[in-house]
């Protein structure tokens, strides 16, 4: 294998510039994690730790999901809203039975709205980066992998289904709506299913001696991304604005509990909800890739081939995939008609007719 490109030496201002970039061809990297299983170093996510008596509780206060009676060891995803009902913070979270785990790409930002909803709580947030660093396992041999670490296979993440726009009270039961399994690593930390493979948080000074132990070959974040846009799922900071509803980008399903208490942005979430059309749309987008091979910038607005400068929607990630050649994820206005042609910055663009 070739040496590692690191995505700083690319871009320094890249919001991935910790990672890898790739190790010699992104390609064969995208190929293995679609087709076998690979090991993608993500250890440039935040952690934040969580322990405390009452943090359970005190997560379903704040957030959108149902975490009052979490087991151990099963994880789940969640969002801190505005008042607005926007989206301002992403987490995927996995409790061990003492503390609760967060992992985000704003760790900062995120710790900072915890530490001043503290008030009298039994909780103790802290920002562990430094400490601790999350590696994923993408690919249809995940099972097999993680039964070589003596930690599997583990059950593939439980997803409750949306219910539909006038649902009856009770029609969604106390439970947070996606539950993913885990177990605790036998070099510290633990490890989490997730729908594209599985999450390890382990000691972050043994990231080279876990990775020689897990013995998958690696793969950079740039197949990581092309998999994860091909597969539609959304990123804070990419698919997102000042603006997004969780309904636009497609996290209702795994972040949102239609029916818990009193939360922040609770009343946009159900008037969303019930009105069953939320002002935009997260669509795949497909660029032609012949007036220029550069990938549009994060944030590129999108306008209509005959409709002037006006945007109809931005770019949230663009990628070179393996099969499909040049896509993005990219938000919409939810009125844009499936085949409109459309243009981002000199590249005609259409979306994908598979929903």
């Amino acid at each position: 294998m070739l040496s590692a490109v690191l995505v700083a030496t690319l871009d320094p201002t890249d919001p991935d510039a910790g990672a890898v970039a790739h190790y010699g061809d992104p390609a064969r990297e995208q190929r293995l994690l679609e087709t076998a299983a690979g090991l993608v170093d993500r250890s440039h996510r935040g952690i934040i730790t969580i322990p405390g008596a009452d943090r359970l509780g005190w997560l379903h206060s704040l957030t959108t999901q149902y975490l009052t009676d979490l087991t151990p060891m099963t994880g789940s995803e969640l969002l801190v809203l505005s008042p607005h009902g926007h989206v301002e913070h992403h987490a995927a979270l996995t409790d061990d039975g003492t503390a609760t785990w967060l992992d985000t790409s704003d760790a900062p930002g995120l710790l900072g709205f915890l530490e001043r909803m503290r008030f009298l709580m039994r909780v103790e947030p802290a920002d562990v980066t430094a400490d601790w660093a999350l590696l994923s396992i993408v690919g249809p041999q995940t099972d097999e992998a993680l039964i070589s670490l003596g930690v599997g296979p583990l059950l593939p993440p439980d997803l409750l289904a949306v219910p539909d726009a006038k649902f009856a009270t009770g029609s969604v039961p106390p439970r947070p709506t996606v539950v993913y399994s885990a177990a605790p690593l036998p070099f510290g930390g633990w490890v989490r299913r997730m729908d594209y493979g599985a999450d390890l948080l382990v000691p972050r000074q043994a990231v080279p001696e876990v990775i020689a132990e897990i013995g998958l070959p690696q793969a950079g974040i740039w197949a990581f991304e092309a998999l994860r846009v091909a597969a539609r799922r959304p990123r804070a900071g990419f698919e997102t604005d000042h603006k997004t509803l969780p309904a636009e980008v497609g996290w209702t399903a795994p972040a949102v509990h239609l029916e818990k208490g009193c939360y922040r942005g609770q009343e946009t979430i159900a008037r969303v909800h019930h009105l069953g059309r939320p002002p935009r749309k997260l669509v795949l987008l497909h660029l032609d890739g012949i007036t220029t091979d550069e990938l549009p910038p994060r944030h590129t607005p999108i306008t209509l081939e005959a409709g002037g400068d006006r945007p109809v929607g931005f770019i949230g990630t663009a990628v070179r995939h393996y099969e499909l050649g040049m896509i993005a994820l990219a938000v919409v206005k939810q009125n844009l008609a499936p085949d409109a042609a459309l243009r981002v910055g000199p590249s005609a663009a259409a979306i994908d007719p598979d929903a």
